[in-house]
């Protein structure tokens, strides 16, 4: 009997370690709470590698989510402590998006779909520094919050773009006045491969969000113009993304650093729609859009209120291509654009030639469908291959 007693004590101290552990891998894969109120007048995304003061995981990848490398414990040069984050985008495409970027999410791979949110009440800014590796990449943008889902951020920030330079530069957001209740998207970047044709590697450290009494609520501002939708291939001036296929997307083919004689600068739009009828549609179009893939569901217009017109030049490569609509705004859906205007049909010249869409009276308070065209087969039955170059606003 003592003997049966003596095994049964042994089998409860071995069984406890293991009943402990399950409990705590119950506990770390099982839903983080909605929402938990940071102490204090710092909350930290990323201070060093393994730093209790971490909050938010780098699992978001988007877009060519395979151009991507990270290190979260870089020890090259850090800015402060012991590590920091790097970051290389190789330019590649593997997703053929064109763009990719990281988000901070809580928890881990939460895109909406679970609760997990902090609440950030009473922080007014999240500060962050970051170099290149060579100086002149450039990041699209940074951002805080705009996860949507089922469990969505009560807010959404963005930043930029931003070209970096070889030395850490310390970077500010200004959060005052946006509802940080919950944000479950604690950070992020995007970038494209048009603004960095030959990748890039940057470095990102000491990111957290902080409680500054002297920030105050920025007040959105018009837009200053010219505003460009395409000025050359790696330009900071560039607005919006082409991400918006529509129609027969798999006609097309485009190459947004074209060679072949730009109007002005080092690149052109090269655009080639061959009249296939991929999806069925009979026609195509892409529309620039910010940000990118945004149909209405993220609130990012621009106030383009400034603008009396819209310029571009276009040529065809034969000459008697026919576009039948150019067009800027028009987007619908829950953040829908304030207005739409348009020309065409077009009959390009083999020449470059400027184009003009009149904005008089237009409300351009709230744009995000930046740029768009359109055509289709039967008025192109070979297909078309044009080119773009200097769109803006004026």
């Amino acid at each position: 009997m003592k003997r049966n007693l003596a095994l049964f004590v042994i089998g409860l101290l071995v069984l406890m370690p293991v009943c402990a552990y399950a409990q705590a891998a119950a506990t770390t894969t099982a839903a983080a709470p909605a929402a938990t109120t940071p102490e204090g007048k710092i909350f930290g995304v990323y201070a060093d590698k393994r730093s209790p003061d971490n909050h938010y995981i780098p699992s978001g990848w988007m877009g060519d989510y395979g151009d991507i490398k990270m290190n979260d414990q870089a020890m090259e040069k850090p800015h402060s402590g012991t590590t920091c984050i790097e970051f290389t985008y190789t330019a590649k495409k593997s997703q053929n998006q064109g763009w990719a970027g990281v988000y901070w999410q809580n928890p881990a791979n939460n895109w909406g779909t679970k609760k997990g949110g902090f609440d950030l009440t009473g922080m007014t800014k999240i500060t962050f520094w970051a170099r290149g590796a060579k100086g002149g990449e450039i990041i699209q943008k940074f951002t805080v919050g705009g996860i949507k889902g089922t469990y969505p951020d009560t807010a959404v920030v963005e930043f930029g773009p931003v070209e970096l330079t070889d030395t850490w530069k310390e970077y500010t957001i200004n959060l005052a006045g946006k509802d940080l209740s919950y944000i479950s998207g604690g950070f992020g970047w995007v970038t494209t491969a048009d603004l960095n044709s030959q990748g890039a590697t940057f470095y990102l450290d000491d990111i957290k969000f902080e409680a500054d009494s002297k920030m105050k609520p920025e007040v959105k501002q018009p837009q200053a113009m010219p505003f460009y939708v395409f000025s050359d291939k790696s330009s900071i001036k560039n607005h919006f993304i082409p991400s918006g296929w529509m129609g027969d997307y798999g006609d097309i083919k485009y190459d947004g650093g074209s060679t072949e004689d730009p109007y002005l600068g080092d690149t052109c739009v090269k655009i080639t729609y061959s009249a296939k009828g991929a999806q069925g549609a009979r026609w195509a179009g892409i529309f620039w859009q910010h940000p990118a893939n945004n149909w209405g569901a993220v609130d990012a217009g621009f106030d383009l209120s400034k603008a009396a017109k819209v310029t571009f030049w276009a040529r065809g490569e034969k000459g008697g291509e026919r576009i039948e609509e150019f067009k800027i705004g028009g987007i619908m859906g829950e953040n829908s654009d304030s207005d739409t205007a348009g020309v065409g049909p077009v009959i390009l010249n083999k020449e470059w030639t400027q184009y003009t869409i009149d904005l008089k009276g237009k409300d351009l308070s709230y744009i995000i469908g930046g740029f768009c065209w359109a055509t289709n087969a039967d008025v192109n039955p070979e297909g078309a291959t044009f080119y773009l170059d200097e769109i803006k606003y004026e």
